[in-house]
């Protein structure tokens, strides 16, 4: 019989943070922990941990879900495409079982926000569901049902990693991406990326924080263009997303999701094939920083499809 209480892990690569939900849903208590670095022994431990410490206050064992900086490889359920490189090519899954006794659910941390935000979030009750993480990257993922999709290559929602599409003469070739590419909708749609355009028009060298405080303050008019021209980017790569996913709603995460601007401004901007207005509704987070930990834990929504990769 499936727990009433889930734990949720979102395993970053400064901090490792659990929390406990009840049936509910309500958040009954949160644990928050440095990550160990570069020690993956160390980081399995610290995770059984966050999980025996909260589970210390339930009257049951929990079901576990890890949110991760990266992905199972589906040929070898090994992690890949981590920034915590010490986690790259080790069994996580297995070895967080192994440490718990009991099976995990792993996934990755911008399917963990989706999959939040799709079932007791901004986009809550929508079939399809596509989540954008505008932060120190550009991550994605899909939930269709409040299920996460990862697809056979679990590469499902890394728009990042796509180039931007129908690019102006000024963004073509654009700059390398860390993939090995170049002028993928990362380097533009990042905070990071954010800040190079505003250098690259003459402004002075901020974080994507700053040039929106500038912004808010109306003293910058190179912030205002900075601004202008994100806007626009972001409508076209979210232009290609409905062209091919067609969600129901599409939820921004991240630092620079909290621009207010961004959900007047973007829609109108929407260019569908067809010419019909965009029916996709473009909302910002609920549950902002919390949505990739209550996502983890809501790998467990449900009595079907288990097993460690989710």
């Amino acid at each position: 019989m499936e727990s009433v209480y889930r734990i949720g892990i979102d395993l970053g690569g400064t901090k490792i943070e659990g929390i406990s939900l009840d049936a509910t849903g309500r958040e009954l208590r949160r644990v928050r922990i440095a990550s160990p670095q570069d020690d993956y022994r160390r980081t399995i431990d610290a995770i059984a941990s966050v999980v025996r410490d909260l589970e210390s206050d339930l009257a049951e064992e929990a079901s576990v879900g890890v949110g991760i900086p990266g992905t199972l490889s589906r040929a070898t359920g090994r992690v890949k495409n981590a920034n915590s490189t010490w986690l790259n090519g080790e069994a996580l899954a297995e070895d967080v079982e192994a440490a718990l006794g009991r099976p995990v659910r792993l996934a990755n941390d911008a399917n963990c926000f989706t999959l939040s935000e799709a079932t007791d979030g901004a986009a809550a009750g929508a079939d399809v569901v596509f989540g954008v993480i505008l932060g120190t990257g550009c991550g994605g993922g899909i939930a269709v049902h409040q299920r996460v999709l990862t697809g056979p290559n679990a590469v499902a929602g890394e728009w990042g990693h796509n180039p931007l599409p129908w690019p102006r003469d000024d963004e073509w070739p654009g700059r390398t991406c860390y993939c090995g590419r170049t002028g993928c909708i990362e380097t533009f749609l990042s905070g990071p990326g954010l800040a190079h355009d505003y250098v690259a028009r003459g402004g002075d060298r901020l974080d994507a924080t700053e040039i929106v405080r500038r912004l808010e303050t109306g003293r910058d008019p190179l912030a205002e263009v900075s601004l202008e021209r994100y806007e626009d980017r972001l409508a076209r790569a979210l232009t290609s997303i409905i062209h091919v996913l067609d969600p129901d709603v599409i939820v921004l995460g991240g630092g620079v999701s909290n621009v207010a601007r961004l959900y007047r401004n973007v829609p109108p901007l929407l260019r569908l094939f067809g010419g019909d207005a965009p029916r996709t509704r473009l909302v910002q987070a609920a549950h902002g920083d919390s949505s990739g930990v209550r996502g983890a834990a809501w790998l467990w929504h449900g009595s079907e499809s288990r097993g460690s990769l989710y």
